[in-house]
């Protein structure tokens, strides 16, 4: 195996899956509830759901998963809260062509595209957030 895919790495996938399962609590409920009670736009409630769940995973993973002590915590937030959305608008795109363009089912398109979403989150924190060599690791 390569050094990129180390034990270690592999170790911290899965317990970042872990914590983004733990999030789709967070995303759904959330979604379904502004969506179908508050009567919020779907995609602004998957925002809002998205949002919500980046958040308390950015605390998991920073404690659990890659258990930082990074003292800057909010620039590690930071980082970590741009990194999920650029992740929500991968997210939103897929969204809208499963379900606008094939008719998709909009929480089966939400599943879906979560996974696609999920694996570039990993790599971006794993590499940039949560790496203490990286650039603004240095920078900050």
């Amino acid at each position: 195996m390569t050094d990129f895919f180390t034990r270690e790495l592999i170790q911290k996938f899965i317990k970042f899956g872990l914590v983004g399962f733990s999030g789709l609590f967070v995303d759904f409920g959330i979604t379904w509830l502004s969506k179908e009670k508050i009567g919020v736009p779907k995609y602004l409630a998957n925002a809002i759901g998205f949002s919500s769940a980046a958040t308390t995973n950015y605390f998991l993973n920073r404690t659990w998963t890659f258990e930082s002590t990074n003292p800057e915590v909010m620039v590690e937030y930071s980082e970590f809260f741009m990194i999920s959305m650029i992740g929500l608008a991968v997210n939103t795109l897929i969204l809208y062509i499963l379900v606008s363009k094939f008719k998709w089912n909009f929480y089966l398109s939400k599943v879906f595209a979560i996974g696609i979403v999920t694996i570039w989150n990993f790599f971006a924190n794993a590499f940039i957030t949560f790496n203490p060599t990286s650039l603004t690791a240095f920078l900050f």
